[in-house]
């Protein structure tokens, strides 16, 4: 079945002989318009020649006297002529100028047509039929559509196309069909096309009722014309495919539009291949090999030299290929392939030796290029290209320019030394250290060797490229990290015992509160000396943040509400001048972090914020979750790939230069004045965040602004119970600090002893006191079953706390005990079983602090 037709008014022919209700072809009306006008032009002219003639007579007689009687008969004749000439021309019977008339033309044209045409009521009434459809109907006279279905009913398939044709006349549906009949003397086999088209005509007094316009055409010769131009084409794709080369056309993008069959064999694939899977280049011949390739190729128009690569597909059979591309105008690559393997390329005129030369250079992992007798680069493979040319050849240019287009002077000149020696013969064996991309984020380690065996002066030396960005970047890490290391231990060192000291100064200054009323004149004096206690424990706080040894109460948190339970703290910790703005991701995931150190984190980087600042500009905190996939792509050296949640702090500041963002993390760093700052600000953000299993990524220049990325790990709850679990652990701290029990106190600091065992005392318990481990094991014994509770310090001469605890589990195993420690518990929860119970409580601590420790273990 043909697809229907649309009609147009173009193809809608009415003829003019008929009646005036029938229907007119608009070629013939402009025909038959042309052939009045002509018409009347022609015959003008005679009638007024004679009309003239007429009057001259008739004014001679005029002008005699005797011819009145003859003038009287003339005119009464003329007046008879007149009347008759007025009524056959009203009638219809006489057209002044007409040689021809409209409907005679149309016929004339109709029946001159090649293809058969026959005008229809909708019914399938025949108003006309030319010639030449009278000759497809069997040369019946005013052939109809019956008489055509009578010559195509001994054709099966003539008959079933004439049906459908008749059914989609019926439904006023324009429709074509072609099919194949027996037709003249020998009966020979011709292809036929009938087609059908409803048109209405204008002006009709059954207008509604429109009439269809048949056509019917011979189109056996069309046809064999047209199949013997495929034949052609056939041939000619035929010898494309066929071609000894490898042929193929790709976009500028690398993806492969057409390939002949030579090259889909030489891959492995079947012919239709193509078709069903999408060939890209970088996947035929690598990234590094594509944009050689494609950088190779010439201005539009031009050819490249040959470039020999390893071409696979997929997991196929690699094959050596020479590869010519050339550039069309549309920015497409038309590519020739020649055959390096063994077989097919062993007519070529390269020896086996060169060609696998040529496959080991262009694969090589580094970068290698051969340098003339005039310092001019002579060949490059693909790594030397994605190295340093980022995607050109770079062929003919100076190989110190290109190795140091933006390279400091002593790096270049240093480069050009080298370059020299190299030329002259001389082994270099320092390397060169440089700089490329357009943030000079990438390190490259550059040798240059003569080539004294070489008799070509295209190739005196050798640069030989390797990449040392992953390798910087780990010795930088590995720098921050021996300095975090040395800080930490230094922090931890001092920790323990400087912590000891705070916490005497903190609760001996309680105690003294507690017994001074506000008014009293050294209320304050001991007010001062605490608040410089808890200042000195802050920065203790803050060395073991740095050197992530502090103690973290991770729990799970929706970072989102964490931000917005602090923006109006973080409002105004910024200033008024400033606009501070949050916008946090729907549904965020989970991270498992401590809440108050996530807090400082943000504090922190809005106070540096603040302070790039001072005459007002934006601070806006992002948060959204960041997917495995696009965490590939972020690039970041050193963060694991995974699932995160990213806090973004940016701010609209006076930004900060690379040298100074080299050393933001390092402690006791600053650009603020004397006095205005310590230098452990960000150095704590970055332990806090790493301690929590985070990364963070700071990124700025200067005019344009500072953004610190928090890359916190995403934390998947086992169930809701865990959150809410977490959530009842959180009590406030009971009012009424008092409580009854027996409390053993070990603790080797006599002060701290001093003070812990003052304070709980105050508090109503009875407390036993031992300096070291082996002493506590001695008052338990004496106190067998008496001891509700145990504080004691961690590191201890003789016995430190958790061998305390293993003794004490053997004669009472659920004898609740707290850790009181300068260190985080994490360093001694690996010498404790997995499932053993306890509370912890860092040092320094105060009065409150410690009771209500106490209370809340025991319980009452």
């Amino acid at each position: 079945m043909q697809a229907p037709e649309a009609s147009s008014p173009q193809n809608q022919i009415a003829f003019s002989f008929m009646s005036e209700s029938e229907v007119r072809e608009p070629v013939a009306v402009v025909a038959a318009d042309a052939a009045s006008a002509g018409a009347d032009s022609g015959g003008f002219i005679p009638f007024v020649t004679v009309t003239a003639a007429a009057g001259a007579v008739i004014l001679a007689l005029l002008s005699q006297g005797t011819a009145e009687p003859l003038l009287l008969t003339l005119l009464a004749s003329l007046a008879m002529l007149g009347a008759f000439l007025i009524f056959g021309f009203v009638a219809g019977h006489i057209r002044i100028g007409e040689r021809v008339r409209e409907e005679d033309l149309v016929k004339a044209l109709a029946d001159g047509f090649y293809d058969g045409v026959l005008v229809t009521r909708q019914d399938g009434t025949a108003v006309y039929a030319n010639k030449a459809f009278e000759k497809f109907a069997g040369g019946t006279e005013g052939g109809d559509l019956e008489s055509l279905e009578a010559a195509f009913s001994g054709d099966a398939h003539a008959a079933a196309a004439l049906f459908r044709l008749t059914r989609a006349s019926g439904r006023r549906e324009p429709w074509r069909e072609e099919f194949e009949v027996r037709a003249g003397a020998p009966r020979r086999p011709r292809l036929i096309r009938v087609t059908n088209r409803p048109f209405a005509v204008p002006g009709h007094e059954r207008e509604l009722d429109p009439m269809v316009l048949w056509t019917i055409a011979d189109i056996t010769e069309e046809r064999a014309r047209h199949a013997s131009t495929v034949d052609a084409l056939a041939a000619v794709l035929g010898r494309y495919d066929a071609a000894p080369v490898g042929l193929l056309l790709a976009d500028g993008g690398g993806l492969v539009h057409h390939a002949n069959a030579t090259f889909i064999r030489w891959l492995g694939l079947e012919p239709a291949a193509l078709a069903e899977r999408s060939l890209r280049l970088p996947d035929l011949v690598t990234a590094q090999g594509f944009e050689l390739l494609a950088g190779t190729a010439g201005a539009k128009g031009g050819e490249s030299s040959g470039v020999d690569l390893d071409v696979t597909c997929g997991g196929a059979r690699s094959v050596p290929m020479r590869l010519f591309a050339r550039r069309e105008a549309s920015g497409g690559l038309v590519i020739g392939a020649l055959n390096r393997d063994s077989g097919a390329g062993a007519s070529l005129d390269v020896e086996a030796a060169e060609v696998r030369f040529a496959r080991f250079f262009q694969s090589a992992p580094f970068g290698i290029a051969t340098v003339g007798a005039d310092g001019r680069i002579a060949s490059t493979n693909a790594s030397f290209t994605r190295m340093i040319l980022e995607g050109s050849s770079g062929i003919g240019e100076h190989a110190a320019e290109v190795l140091c287009r933006s390279a400091e002077p002593g790096v270049r000149s240093a480069a050009e030394a080298a370059l020299r020696q190299a030329l002259a013969g001389k082994m270099s064996a320092m390397p060169i250290e440089i700089s490329v991309g357009a943030q000079k984020e990438y390190s490259r380690r550059v040798y240059i060797s003569p080539l004294t065996g070489s008799r070509d002066a295209r190739e005196a030396a050798v640069v030989y490229v390797i990449d040392a960005t992953e390798q910087k970047a780990l010795e930088a890490k590995f720098a921050q990290s021996s300095k975090m290391e040395a800080v930490g231990k230094l922090a931890g060192g001092i920790a323990h015992d400087f912590n000891n000291v705070l916490t005497a100064i903190i609760g001996f200054s309680d105690l003294l509160l507690q017994t001074h009323r506000p008014t009293d004149p050294a209320f304050k004096d001991i007010k001062n000396i605490q608040s410089s206690a808890y200042r000195a424990a802050g920065m203790v706080r803050q060395l073991l943040s740095f050197s992530r040894r502090q103690t973290l109460q991770a729990e799970p948190l929706q970072l989102g509400e964490v931000l917005t339970d602090n923006a109006s703290m973080l409002r105004t910790s910024v200033g008024e001048k400033i606009q501070f703005k949050t916008q946090t991701s729907r549904d965020l995931w989970y991270v498992k972090v401590d809440k108050t150190e996530f807090v400082r984190v943000i504090v922190n980087l809005s106070v540096n914020a603040r302070d790039a600042m001072p005459d007002g500009g934006t601070l806006t905190i992002r948060a959204r979750n960041v997917t495995e996939r696009e965490s590939q792509k972020l690039g970041h050296h050193g963060m694991p790939v995974g699932e995160y949640v990213l806090v973004e702090v940016e701010d609209t500041g006076s930004g900060m230069t690379p040298e100074v963002m080299a050393k933001i993390f390092e402690p006791f760093f600053t650009t603020k004045g004397v006095g205005k700052g310590t230098g452990l600000g960000l150095a704590t953000v970055y332990g806090i965040v790493k301690q929590s299993g985070g990364s963070i990524y700071p990124e700025s220049a200067p005019g344009r602004g500072t953004t610190f990325r928090v890359y916190l790990p995403r934390h998947v709850p086992e169930n809701e119970d865990e959150i809410v679990a977490q959530k009842a652990v959180k009590k406030e701290r009971p009012a009424d600090l008092t409580g009854t029990g027996r409390v053993l106190l070990v603790e080797d600091e006599d002060v701290v002893r001093s003070f812990a065992a003052r304070a709980l005392k105050r508090q109503g318990y009875e407390v036993l006191e031992a300096s070291t481990g082996v002493e506590a094991l001695e008052v338990m014994d004496k106190n067998a079953g008496r001891i509700d509770i145990v504080v004691s310090d961690v590191i201890m001469p003789e016995m430190d706390g958790p061998t305390l605890l293993k003794e004490l589990r053997k004669t009472n195993p659920g004898l609740k005990i707290i850790f009181v420690s300068g260190y985080p518990h994490e360093a001694f929860e690996t010498s404790l079983d997995k499932d053993e119970e306890f509370a912890f409580l860092a040092k320094p601590f105060s009065l409150p602090q410690l009771a209500a420790k106490v209370k809340e273990q025991l319980g009452r």
